[in-house]
């Protein structure tokens, strides 16, 4: 005989499952993969530069082109009513910061930028959109950046890392003074900045481990020092409502944040601050959960930052939505931690 339970005759009906905002979600433009003399995507050539393997880009290039099918289904199994949409395209050129031609890269942004302002306006309630500049000309991209905001109804912009300008070995990081204008145009509109990794250039620790280049590891230390460029060369000094987001939890930042401002305490290279790193994490920086669904790396973000400044994205195509979905959903934070970075947070910053 079954022990009779106690009746519950007060319990309220469950809650609707809780809602989500992402906001590293990636999108592809058929013109930028890497095609075969048939037109077929060279996913065993994107797979050696990404040093995964040729199956999964295989999915992942399929993913990044839909918009209208598993897309939409992966969302709403994972609860994710909207995500801002970035251009992503593999591998070869990290987006348009890789092409070295500057009219090719402007061209290119602006034909990005078009088609994905299309699949926004075909599901307006699902889908936001995020710029794509072509740094190599900063006159320019801010035009474009004034544009996407102003006309095409777009809540933010994302860089691919450093940006190369008519060769591989000229480098352009977001503290260059060039890109001053690009700063200034950002604080003007009020939108903000997603710095999204690539790997670090001629990277010879790496030789003979590729395994270690991109997303397992060398995306975090490239991601963080060009994050740290901008820090320490003044740029939120000199914009002080600046937004710069990160993913990955911050790639690594909230874990060495102490480490690092006591190590720049000591430097005698002339550079200087008006505060600290933490301070800027506090007040300039947002971070992202995108691919790194674990608990202790939250739980210390949140400490060093708080949950204010953290806000929910999966990374996919790359990653599953459900897998993303299920951390928010069952992490041990409060509740109203989760709210804020499930949804609240990304509505306060992009205005949504």
């Amino acid at each position: 005989m079954p022990v009779p339970s106690l009746p519950k005759v007060g319990t309220p009906p469950a809650p609707a499952p809780l809602r989500k905002i992402a906001l590293e979600e990636h999108f592809g433009h058929p013109s930028v993969f890497m095609r075969d003399s048939e037109g077929r995507f060279e996913t065993h050539k994107e797979a050696a530069v990404g040093h995964l393997g040729p199956e999964y880009f295989e999915v992942v290039q399929k993913r990044l082109l839909d918009f209208d099918t598993t897309r939409l289904q992966a969302m709403d199994e994972a609860g994710v009513d909207k995500v801002l949409l970035s251009f992503g395209a593999g591998f070869r050129t990290f987006g348009v910061q890789g092409i070295l031609d500057p009219v090719d890269a402007q061209n290119t942004a602006r034909t990005v930028n078009d088609f994905l302002a299309e699949q926004v306006r075909a599901h307006p309630s699902r889908y936001i959109g995020m710029a794509t500049l072509a740094l190599q000309n900063p006159e320019q991209a801010v035009r474009e950046l004034e544009r996407c905001v102003t006309k095409l109804g777009f809540k933010g912009v994302m860089v691919n890392g450093y940006t190369q300008l008519e060769s591989p070995d000229n480098l352009i990081y977001l503290d260059d003074v060039r890109l001053t204008p690009l700063w200034e145009a950002l604080t003007t509109l009020d939108v903000p900045l997603y710095l999204h990794p690539r790997a670090s250039y001629k990277a010879a620790m790496y030789e003979n481990h590729p395994e270690l280049t991109g997303a397992a590891w060398g995306f975090a230390p490239e991601t963080a020092t060009h994050a740290l460029r901008i820090v320490y060369s003044g740029i939120f000094d000199r914009f002080p409502s600046a937004k710069l987001v990160m993913g990955h939890l911050g790639e690594t930042l909230p874990f060495l944040a102490w480490r690092i401002q006591h190590g720049i305490d000591f430097s005698p290279n002339g550079r200087s601050t008006k505060k600290r790193l933490v301070d800027y994490l506090a007040e300039n920086i947002w971070v992202t959960t995108s691919g790194n669904f674990n608990t202790q790396a939250l739980h210390c973000t949140i400490l060093t930052m708080g949950a204010d400044r953290i806000l929910f994205s999966n990374d996919y195509p790359y990653e599953d939505y459900a897998e993303g979905g299920e951390f928010i959903d069952t992490v041990s934070i409060s509740e109203s931690d989760r709210r804020k970075i499930a949804y609240g947070n990304a509505k306060a910053l992009y205005k949504l």
